[in-house]
């Protein structure tokens, strides 16, 4: 297959990646799903598409770098970046992910590749190489509890068309930034979940109708209290979730140190899920875990409120470490917690006592963390 990068004159080779190389099942050493597993499953819990980009933080700055001046920062580390945040977010819940995305045939793409199937366990079995098209990078300079991005990468005509014949799937994610693909619409008329988030709009237009047109027949929509605000034309996160759960079946607005507000249109239901208190060290990637968490919860038919604590729980365990993907956490981070932390706090162990009926009853592997250099290998 040959499709066009961003230069007009040049072709690209798009080969996809062997499914015997890429394809192993998620590294997480445990299965939440394991009670609603049968015969005729679908051929994965998650599906996912986006763009994978090479991520490098800094850490440890006491402000944002002066014109004219150097900085030294306390801490770096290398990470894959975008949609891989939350792919492998799923992979280390439990959660059967597969990913289709573009990858260069650079040494950033190698480690992006293998870093998500080997290390991590997700099925690359959609993506595709993309020869001559170099991996999209994006710094991320943390300061101050927050951070700033600086991105590079050209965008092909690949992405739209990676997928032809979507995967069966519990639930699938789309990001309403990108044009929706006539697949999301196959997966809908099949009766599949569609989890949606989207954005900042540059423009600054916030078009709910447009929202409306492009949230047709999904499942979840999830954006943060600013843009459910801005979207909704409301003055309260409360408000933009009621506006939002005429949209979609469950409404899910995230709060930051609020925590999470959803509306369950099937029960009529309205949920608020506190944040959990911890020390954060860099943000990037959290909203993804807090995602992935709610689809796991979703796809185990917990509660909502289990499902928005949980997720909060991932989110706020995720900023303890940096390096957005990398800094998700597994099963034995949520276990050394609970045990550790959450069942010995008044304040926190009966709302997280649900933790004692699916947690696993064994040590489970740790998890690798983002490290300084792409040359070293973790252990996988």
């Amino acid at each position: 297959m040959f499709l066009q990068n961003d230069n007009p004159t040049a072709e690209v080779h798009v080969p996809s990646i062997p499914r015997d190389q890429y394809s192993s099942p998620s590294r997480a050493g445990y299965d939440p799903l394991a009670a609603h597993r049968q015969d005729d499953d679908p051929e994965v819990d998650v599906f996912l598409t986006g763009t994978v980009f090479f991520d490098i933080i800094f850490i440890g700055l006491e402000g944002s770098p002066r014109p004219g001046t150097e900085v030294w920062a306390e801490g770096m580390g290398s990470a894959p970046g975008g949609v891989a945040n939350l792919a492998v977010a799923c992979s280390r819940l439990g959660l059967r992910t597969g990913l289709a995305a573009a990858f260069g045939e650079d040494l950033y793409g190698d480690y992006c590749r293998q870093t998500l199937g080997v290390q991590e366990g997700v099925d690359l079995t959609y993506s595709r190489y993309v020869t001559g098209w170099h991996s999209p990078v994006t710094v991320s300079v943390v300061y101050e509890r927050d951070r700033t991005m600086i991105s590079h990468g050209h965008t092909p005509e690949v992405q739209s068309r990676l997928i032809r014949q979507p995967p069966a799937a519990r639930a699938t994610f789309i990001d309403l930034s990108a044009e929706r693909q006539p697949w999301v619409d196959a997966i809908i008329e099949t009766g599949g979940m569609v989890f949606a988030d989207v954005g900042w709009d540059p423009e600054d237009r916030w078009d709910l109708k447009q929202l409306e047109a492009s949230l047709r027949g999904c499942y979840a929509f999830s954006p943060n209290a600013v843009e459910a605000m801005s979207y909704t034309r409301t003055d309260t996160p409360e408000d933009a979730v009621q506006v939002l759960s005429e949209l979609v079946p469950l409404a899910v607005v995230t709060c930051g140190a609020d925590g999470a507000l959803a509306y369950d249109r099937a029960t009529g239901q309205t949920v608020h899920a506190p944040a959990i208190p911890v020390e954060a060290m860099d943000p990037t990637g959290a909203g993804d875990v807090f995602l992935a968490g709610l689809m796991l919860g979703t796809a185990a038919a917990w509660p909502l409120e289990h499902s928005l604590r949980l997720a909060n729980l991932a989110a706020a365990l995720s900023v303890r470490h940096f390096g957005g993907a990398l800094a998700a956490p597994g099963w034995g981070d949520i276990a050394a917690w609970w045990n550790e932390n959450g069942s010995k706090d008044p304040a926190l162990a009966d709302s997280y006592a649900f933790l004692d009926d699916i947690l696993p009853g064994y040590e489970v592997p740790e998890v690798s963390r983002a490290i300084a250099t792409l040359g070293f290998r973790t252990r996988w």
